[in-house]
């Protein structure tokens, strides 16, 4: 299987090509029943340690809850987890956002990773909804578009940029450690990369693809949430408040009190998860 690179991401071969095999089909098994206990946890760590490191950069193609996806879970914590534990995740949250699913529903998943929350979305959402998957980082973005295409929902328009407090080219910073974890504010690693990529306020994205309400909105952007919504609720007007906003549980990453700031904005919260935190407004 050769190296990962943007000609095998856009390999025309269709979904299966990778298909995982052997001691890794395996693993994959076994850390898929596993529990979401202290001990159902660690086991799969060390599973998918051994696994992870053999496949380097090469992809594998595997469909999980219904959603299509390639992956490259080598140095993608995210990836890692859908592989091998996708249990894990907090499904509640999509539960939620399903629940507001109407004609025309719009979703906003910022910090998109490789989709697979938005494509959770998609599978449930009705076909006139618009769901915008947001992703700054090229190489990123690139496995996000690729793994839209491997599903037929139509539903989800892929987004090459950050959001930010200010519209521009601002400054990325990476671990190279988990390409998924990027953020506007230096991640916490001894080894930071940085990029530069274009950037646009949420308003301005709200503005710009022609969004008339928000039905839900999910931030993810290492703690740099506080950034994105503190200048989004001065200066939008409360018809494209969205009605669920999905953020980290991270208040020691944040300069604002953002609990704080969304209670004020008439919202409350209704679901704690392991990560995240929802808040709905009437």
């Amino acid at each position: 299987m050769a190296a990962l690179d943007n000609s095998v991401m856009n390999d025309p071969r269709p979904f299966g090509t990778f298909a995982p095999s052997g001691l890794t089909r395996w693993v994959i098994d076994r850390t898929r029943g596993l529990p979401g206990s202290w001990a159902g946890r660690r086991i799969a760590m060390m599973l998918r340690r051994v696994v992870t490191r053999s496949l380097k950069d090469h992809p594998l193609d595997l469909e999980t809850f219904g959603v299509r996806m390639r992956l490259v879970p080598y140095r993608n914590v995210c990836e890692r987890r859908i592989l091998f534990t996708p249990q894990y995740f907090d499904l509640d949250e999509i539960k939620l956002i399903a629940a507001r699913n109407r004609e025309g529903f719009t979703f906003i998943d910022v910090g998109s990773n490789v989709g697979w929350y938005a494509l959770l979305v998609a599978r449930k959402a009705a076909p006139s909804s618009r769901i915008l998957a947001v992703e700054p980082q090229p190489e990123i973005f690139d496995r996000l578009v690729h793994n839209i295409r491997l599903n037929p929902f139509g539903t989800i328009k892929a987004v090459a940029c950050a959001i930010a407090d200010k519209t521009g080219e601002l400054t990325l910073f990476l671990d190279p450690l988990n390409k998924g974890e990027a953020s506007l504010k230096i991640v916490n690693s001894s080894q930071t990369d940085t990029i530069r990529v274009p950037a646009v306020t949420l308003l301005d994205l709200v503005k710009r693809e022609g969004f008339t309400r928000l039905d839900a909105v999910k931030l993810d952007v290492e703690g740099a949430e506080d950034l994105i919504l503190d200048p989004f609720f001065r200066d939008a007007p409360a018809s494209l408040y969205p009605c669920l906003l999905v953020i980290p549980n991270v208040p020691d990453r944040w300069q604002v009190d953002v609990p704080k700031l969304l209670e004020e904005r008439g919202y409350r919260r209704t679901l704690q998860t392991r990560m995240n935190l929802v808040f709905e407004r009437a």
